[in-house]
């Protein structure tokens, strides 16, 4: 497991401990990735709940629409609901 990742499960843990976790908090404090240009793997890594598959499927989406143009497109990635593109939105940017 990558070192960042061990140190977010720790702090992800760790918050739940001290009771003061909301699911969004983490998407809140990530820094914004640029879907039009990040590859699969920063996108796995940025986006919780995003994992290699799915990432390689948001590529293969925009490669194949030549960039995102609005952040609905992603509804049409499998496993990409309307719930899990209002957690993300925050920090997703298309430039």
């Amino acid at each position: 497991m990558k070192l960042t990742r061990k140190i977010a499960l720790l702090l992800f843990v760790s918050t739940i401990t001290l009771g003061s976790f909301t699911p969004l908090s983490l998407a809140e404090d990530a820094l914004p990735i640029n879907l039009n240009t990040a590859s699969a793997v920063d996108i796995a890594e940025a986006i919780d709940g995003v994992g290699e598959v799915r990432a390689a499927a948001i590529i293969s989406l925009r490669e194949e629409l030549g960039g995102f143009t609005m952040l609905e497109q992603l509804l049409d990635v499998k496993g990409i609901s309307e719930v899990t593109l209002a957690r993300i939105r925050s920090i997703i940017v298309l430039e």
